[in-house]
């Protein structure tokens, strides 16, 4: 059964860090949540953040949990898991000390929906939420992610369907693209697909910085 495995090397290949998820994690208190999912992987991890002071934020889709890493120790100080969270991508921590997270909602109970939850990790209260209406219209079962702007919208990232958005607080859409790219050419249209892993949006001075550091 696999599970992951993480590992911090130098540049010239030397470990210098690493955590094994069975090493730390007992499989009664982390079992995967829902029956539709395969028993030959445990954890499938989808993100990894480092955390300012160096812990690690892990994202577990089988288990629909969140955890956070304490780095020297291994052991988990921070956990968020079902019914709140139904098989998550990419988590962050906002500048308010809040998560950010795209839920899947791939298997939630009567209806498969997705959405896009503000937490306070303090309280595991959910403090903003966007969804729409019906909420079957806003739904990718994989991969996905969405990004706190600097001008207080959110830019989602539909993964599944290669559409992007941006909403504000009350929840209006102001933008939207969908990828007009399909892959893999090779094959028949009604095969291919648009689908994007993640979806971030820069500003100019960050472009101009990493235009400069090549």
């Amino acid at each position: 059964m696999y599970a992951d495995y993480l590992v911090e090397m130098t540049t010239d290949g030397r470990i210098v860090w690493e955590w094994r998820s069975w090493e730390h994690l007992e499989p009664e208190s982390y079992p995967i949540v829902n029956s539709q999912d395969a028993r030959s992987e445990w954890t499938h991890a989808n993100a990894v953040v480092e955390l300012p002071g160096g812990n690690l934020m892990l994202s577990f889709r089988h288990l629909s949990t969140v955890v956070i890493v304490d780095r020297r120790s291994g052991g988990v100080i921070f956990k968020l898991g079902p019914p709140l969270l139904h098989n998550q991508h990419a988590p962050s921590i906002l500048p308010n000390g809040n998560m950010l997270i795209f839920d899947n909602g791939t298997h939630r109970a009567r209806l498969p929906y997705s959405r896009v939850i503000e937490i306070d990790p303090t309280t595991g209260e959910v403090v903003w939420s966007y969804e729409e209406t019906p909420p079957i219209a806003f739904f990718s079962p994989i991969i996905s992610n969405a990004q706190r702007l600097w001008n207080g919208n959110t830019l989602i990232n539909e993964g599944l369907f290669g559409r992007f958005f941006e909403v504000t607080p009350a929840g209006e859409v102001v933008w939207e693209y969908v990828n007009p790219y399909f892959e893999p050419a090779s094959r028949p249209p009604q095969t291919q697909a648009n689908s994007a892993f993640r979806v971030y949006r820069y500003t100019e001075a960050e472009v101009a910085r990493a235009r400069k550091a090549t």
